[in-house]
């Protein structure tokens, strides 16, 4: 199954996932190869393959929830040093999995 059709089945709750944070708009859970502790994916709940897809405003909000995230992060046990933000958009810009997270 491709990765874009297991974030869909994630979305819809057919698929089993490790949930950490959820919204009407936003869907963040652990990572199931992470690659450090601690590593979330923050999804849109509405499917776009790419930033051009993506409405600014789900956008805007995404960004938001990665704050709060990496905040929570940096409190728990995990206490990390440091949080990497990373989208790729597009395949020249290393995407590999074609659902904005």
């Amino acid at each position: 199954m491709d990765p874009y059709t297991i974030f869909a089945d994630i979305v819809a709750g057919r698929a089993p996932s490790s949930k950490v944070y959820e919204d009407d708009d936003v869907l963040a859970f652990m990572d199931i190869r992470p690659m450090t502790p601690g590593h979330l994916l923050v999804i849109p709940k509405v499917p776009a393959r790419s930033l051009a897809e993506l409405d600014p405003a789900i956008g805007g909000k995404l960004f938001q929830v990665a704050q709060r995230l990496a905040a929570a992060l940096r409190e728990s046990e995990v206490r990390c040093d440091g949080v990497n933000l990373f989208l790729a958009d597009g395949v020249t810009a290393g995407q590999e999995v074609f659902h904005v997270h």
